[in-house]
């Protein structure tokens, strides 16, 4: 490895371990929006249970004390479903910018192997450059100690 190599490599590892932070923190934001969702939809299960169980109630004959009071715990899972849909909202605006976020730590990293890459052709494209020159070097001389060996 050169000296000139060297920063690039220490911005290589770099950049990847930025890279792999914005990763696990994507990989924690999803974790999160799925438990969300998973909460919303079991408060909307238990929702449509509770609806069914007043219907049911309505059908056999409620009284006026009772019906306000499913109608009133109705309402507070309503109000509680819309915190929920609320919360997964906020968790998905969190996983997008997690998501731009590795996206742009990515391009960082591609970056910086895409200029290593190039640093390594060039040096390749040099050593063997030099290597046909002083193989043409030794060549040439062959020729010219032939010619003047046959000279004399």
């Amino acid at each position: 490895m050169s000296n000139s190599a060297s920063p690039l490599n220490t911005l290589i590892e770099l950049a990847r371990g930025s890279r792999d932070q914005a990763g696990q923190a994507l990989a924690s934001e999803r974790q999160n929006e799925h438990q969300v969702a998973g909460q919303l939809d079991s408060l909307t299960q238990y929702r449509l249970e509770y609806a069914q169980r007043l219907q049911q109630a309505m059908w056999d004959g409620i009284d006026p004390a009772t019906m306000r009071n499913y109608q009133q715990f109705l309402d507070s899972l309503d109000a509680a479903l819309a915190r929920a849909r609320e919360a997964l909202a906020a968790q998905q605006q969190r996983v997008g910018q997690r998501q731009v976020q590795w996206q742009q730590e990515q391009r960082k990293l591609s970056s910086y192997d895409t200029l290593a890459s190039r640093r390594e052709g060039h040096q390749r494209r040099q050593e063997a450059r030099q290597e046909q020159r002083t193989s043409d070097e030794l060549v040439n001389g062959r020729l010219a100690r032939t010619r003047h060996a046959g000279d004399t």
